[in-house]
């Protein structure tokens, strides 16, 4: 059985357990090299970027070991699937518009990490997902990044009604701008097990 990891560090990865949970799949909280061994694909989850940017790159008490980021980043260059939600998305992006945090770089997108303004400004919108069926996906937007430029090799999956990209695809690497872990529709989710997930060959 594939173990689905979530990204512990900070920010609302129980959220993502549960849901995961609630899908029957075998799940580990992920919080060092250890814990990354064990797992055959990973959820960056929500939170706050700066905060989980630095966690991610301290290193071990040991002066040989890697930082988790480095970890990481590694095993996603060689196929592990991720998915980024929110400060996760803006973790994978290649770069940002804003000088820090510094991304890990990965997915070929720049992220506007605050495209929305303040939480009081936070909002949910019905979006129009092919990939998750016919019925509306309802996505909640908190202090919300969003996409603003992409390679040709990435595939939008959600837009608002101005066009602006939500939700994307490339190769191993899917993100969200939005909390799918915050709703009680798990659609996103399976999405992630069946659609990306299920490539990855199970560890012997």
């Amino acid at each position: 059985m594939k173990c689905f990891g979530v990204l512990a560090l900070q920010g609302d990865f129980r959220e993502h357990i549960d849901t995961l949970r609630r899908l029957s799949v075998e799940t580990q909280e992920v919080r060092n090299s250890d814990d990354l061994a064990k797992v055959d694909a990973l959820i960056l989850p929500g939170g706050e970027s700066t905060t989980m940017s630095h966690l991610l790159k301290q290193r071990p008490n040991s002066f040989k070991a890697s930082s988790l980021a480095k970890e990481l980043t590694l095993l996603i260059k060689d196929g592990m699937p991720v998915w980024g939600t929110c400060a996760g998305m803006i973790m994978l992006a290649r770069e940002l518009t804003q000088p820090t945090p510094i991304p890990l770089g990965l997915m070929s997108i720049t992220v506007n990490r605050n495209a929305f303004g303040r939480q009081s400004e936070s909002f949910e919108q019905d979006l129009n997902i092919p990939e998750l069926g016919i019925t509306p996906f309802k996505a909640i937007f908190i202090r919300a990044p969003a996409i603003v430029e992409m390679d040709d090799d990435v595939t939008t999956l959600a837009r608002l009604e101005d066009g602006t990209p939500v939700a994307a695809i490339q190769k191993n690497i899917l993100v969200t701008a939005f909390h799918p872990e915050l709703t009680n529709d798990d659609r996103f989710h399976q999405y992630f097990i069946k659609t990306i997930a299920n490539h990855r060959i199970a560890k012997p």
